[in-house]
């Protein structure tokens, strides 16, 4: 009887191992369908506190529906408007950026020209006649089509994600109920749950989106403090990447410096920059986030670094985004098992 049972627990695990890669195929190929869904339940996990603040005051479904969705426009269109300002600096401020660029960097670029067979402008400078030689403008116009395709899959997860995002809302998708009759047998326990996924992801995004918040404005400060062009993009880089747990505020500082270092010449100002970027990053990132997330679903640092290569392996960046969040979740959930409890102290 023993050695049977030890059969079938054998049989199971090996079977729990074939499954596994089968399951993150199958992510990666409906990714067009996960993505958005997996977007729009954490947009709709933030929201539900208020959806239930207007059903305490009677309020109808539909008007707190509507309401919601004015405010998720509201942040839609400041954000497009960040967008435009930030094209706008860009682009108005390119020439002074190529006569910079040209003269750091333009004597190196040089030797690479001429063996690309471009030839150099001594009007334009160095950058200008590299980008504007047809070798550039071919290679653009080659990956145009691509480029193009980038921006109708990203149209049609925005336009899935609303979708997703009225259903959850509007109570057509019950992630409760999906909790109970697929994952739990016990109501009270779904409930519970549900109610610490929801505390959890919430306090995470918050938590998440002041931060990234407050390290864009302090890159912007920077940038207007030293004069280094562009600091409303900078800043708004600096909030976006930063959703990117770890590697994006790596990216940003780095960046940020860089370019400080191509603009400015006073070598003691590029280095006091690049410092309070970091600083920022550090009091932001490293300081204030841990302590606001506390310690009841911090994750380990190499179970993060896991996650992110896992998730960016199978959805590419929005697997990035999506990563700790994702970790957030399948942690709470596992810490409901006695049988996966070891595993989720272990993300701990």
């Amino acid at each position: 009887m023993i050695i049977q049972e030890n059969k079938t627990t054998t049989t199971e695990k090996l079977l729990f191992l074939l499954v596994i890669p089968l399951v993150f195929y199958v992510l990666h190929l409906l990714k067009f369908i996960f993505v958005p869904l997996l977007f729009a339940i954490f947009i709709a996990l933030l929201f539900m506190p208020v959806m239930r603040w207007f059903q305490r005051k009677n309020i109808h479904r539909v008007l707190s529906l509507t309401v919601v969705l004015i405010l998720i426009f509201v942040g839609f269109f400041a954000t497009w408007q960040l967008v435009k300002i930030s094209a706008h600096e860009i682009i108005s401020g390119k020439d002074q950026l190529y006569e910079k660029l040209d003269h750091k960097i333009g004597d190196l670029l040089i030797p690479y020209a001429e063996t690309l067979q471009i030839t150099i402008n001594e009007t334009e400078g160095v950058i200008k006649s590299i980008l504007s030689s047809d070798k550039v403008n071919g290679a653009i116009m080659s990956n145009l089509g691509q480029g193009i395709n980038i921006l109708q899959q990203t149209l049609v997860m925005l336009l899935m994600t609303l979708f997703f995002l009225v259903l959850l809302l509007a109570g057509s998708i019950n992630f409760k109920t999906h909790l109970l009759d697929y994952v739990f047998n016990n109501q009270m326990k779904s409930i519970r749950t549900f109610m610490r996924i929801e505390k959890s992801i919430v306090k995470f995004l918050v938590v998440k989106f002041l931060m990234s918040f407050f390290t864009g404005v302090g890159f912007s400060l920077v940038c207007f403090y030293f004069d280094i062009s562009f600091p409303i993009f900078w800043g708004f880089f600096a909030f976006l990447i930063n959703f990117i747990q770890m590697i994006g505020s790596v990216i940003s500082t780095v960046f940020a410096a860089l370019f400080t270092f191509i603009e400015l010449d006073n070598t003691g100002v590029v280095l006091t920059a690049s410092l309070l970027f970091a600083l920022t990053q550090v009091i932001f990132g490293s300081i204030l986030e841990p302590i606001l997330m506390g310690k009841s679903f911090s994750i380990n640092v190499v179970m993060v670094l896991v996650m992110l290569m896992l998730w960016g392996f199978i959805w590419g960046i929005p697997g990035l985004i999506l990563s700790i969040p994702l970790s957030v979740l399948i942690k709470t959930v596992m810490e409901q098992f006695d049988r996966t409890k070891p595993l989720a102290r272990l993300m701990s």
